[in-house]
């Protein structure tokens, strides 16, 4: 049997969903790309105008549910913290380097000139410069890496902000000038993770049933850490009820005997924000709990985020 993985067509999706295939077929299950279209990349309007990074996975959702392919590879920072009806994410393989990075000219954020052009389409990224430097001109950007990066060395634009972990992916590290600390600057939930999504008869397995070859392939590429990890941090985005388009940052960090979880909150302009964590300690929870405790903890985060104003700053209440 041959899995037909379902990803976008750009050449950072292809080179995530390429990775899966290596997986898979390095442990013995045959598989090979299917690549679905989707409207976010035909448009060329702004990702908030047209639903947020949702309408990426909508398209490849549709494909799984209707028989297109076998399996479908998302960024998982792109897919809707809703599930999908008849649709079950298996797995989530390690994470990537979660955090941010600037990319320009050399200088880094402090020392780029008062009014430099700084490229992004994330609402979190706009309000995360604006807050550090106000002084800045936020440009709306949307396109693939090189034809981001292409806009810094063209000169159209002085910097622009992208993730460390899809540059990584496409060998294009050298592009990066400053990543941006990730304590200071939480990114997106589930950042430089991958989430691997089947049709839910394929996963009948997570409810004590017999495995299915595709939902036994998919599960043996899940990274229980990362996966526990980033479903704390969509917790936090699903309690706040929060969509694609709303600009907050989520972050974890998972250790032996400690987890800390961490979120921000900006008012769109970033002329304010809120900040707060939680730590839990995981010494005496045993492995299986983990990711319940986690879940817990995200759920105490999102309701001392609103308790100290959340609400009041960002579009929170729809989610996408």
């Amino acid at each position: 049997m041959t899995l037909r993985i379902g990803t976008r067509g750009s050449a950072l999706a292809l080179a995530q969903a390429g990775r899966v295939v290596a997986s898979l077929e390095a442990a013995g299950t045959a598989a090979e790309l299917v690549v679905v279209r989707t409207e976010g990349d035909v448009s060329h309007a702004s990702l908030a105008s047209i639903g947020g990074t949702g309408v990426f996975a909508g398209a490849l959702r549709r494909s799984l549910a209707e028989g297109g392919c076998d399996l479908v590879v998302h960024s998982l920072k792109d897919l809707p913290v809703q599930p999908a009806a008849g649709l079950v994410v298996v797995a989530v393989p390690e994470r990537e380097d979660p955090r941010d990075a600037l990319c320009s000219r050399g200088p880094g954020l402090a020392e780029l000139p008062a009014g430099a052009r700084v490229g992004t389409g994330s609402p979190r990224r706009r309000a995360q410069l604006l807050e550090r430097r106000p002084d800045l001109e936020v440009v709306d950007l949307r396109g693939n890496v090189d034809s981001r990066l292409r806009r810094v060395v063209d000169g159209g634009l002085d910097a622009v902000l992208l993730s460390v972990a899809g540059l990584t992916r496409l060998g294009r590290q050298d592009a990066i000038t400053e990543v941006l600390p990730l304590e200071d600057w939480p990114t997106a939930a589930g950042q430089g993770a991958l989430a691997l999504e089947v049709r839910a008869e394929d996963a009948r397995h997570l409810a004590g049933a017999a495995a299915t070859p595709i939902g036994a392939a998919a599960a043996g590429l899940d990274h229980p850490d990362t996966h526990d990890a980033v479903v704390a941090e969509r917790t936090v985005l699903g309690e706040l009820q929060a969509g694609c388009v709303a600009p907050i940052g989520v972050a974890s960090r998972l250790e032996p005997a400690r987890a800390r979880i961490w979120a921000s909150v900006h008012r769109p302009d970033g002329g304010a924000r809120v900040q707060r964590s939680v730590e839990v300690l995981l010494a005496d929870v045993p492995a299986g709990g983990r990711g319940a405790t986690l879940t817990q903890a995200a759920r105490a985060l999102a309701a001392d985020l609103v308790a100290h104003g959340a609400a009041d700053l960002a579009p929170l209440g729809a989610t996408a």
